[in-house]
């Protein structure tokens, strides 16, 4: 009797940065680098992968403060994307918000993210404010939306 495996969403770890960057670098044009990674982790930030058996298929990384919890970064692999896991990543992060008493979780996403802006409205998140200029783009700089969900 064979068993489907089972995605799961676990801590991530120091060993998991070179998977989670070959993601990273597969569908950002500016990604974190490994020591961007490597440092959440040892900061206690709450990092965490999506993954099948021993495959990383998506992860996210998020900074908790008294009454808030900004995710600072989101990704799923794109053989993986539009199959419910960043979804699933981000219900995770804002239950384990929610248990640690935050009220808010707030994220900033590319203008030109239109995939990840649609999910994130329609999990309820609300447009709030425009950062000028805050992510790096192949011709200059590009705005982010910053985007915030009550808890």
């Amino acid at each position: 009797m064979s068993t489907e495996p089972t995605i799961e969403i676990r801590e991530m770890c120091l060993e998991d940065v070179q998977q989670v960057i070959s993601i990273e670098r597969e569908i950002f044009l500016f990604p974190w680098s490994p020591g961007n990674f490597s440092d959440s982790i040892r900061s206690g930030y709450v990092c965490r992968t999506i993954a099948e058996e021993s495959t990383i298929l998506g992860y996210g990384i998020t900074m908790m403060s008294l009454e808030e919890a900004h995710i600072l970064t989101l990704g799923v692999s794109a053989n993986w994307q539009k199959q419910g896991l960043g979804r699933m990543l981000i219900e995770y992060f804002a239950n384990y918000a929610r248990i640690e008493g935050a009220k808010s979780i707030w994220l900033d996403v590319r203008e030109s993210n239109q995939g990840a802006i649609s999910l994130y409205k329609k999990m309820g998140f609300i447009h709030v404010a425009i950062r000028k200029g805050y992510y790096p783009a192949m011709w200059g700089r590009e705005d982010a939306l910053v985007m915030k969900l009550e808890l």
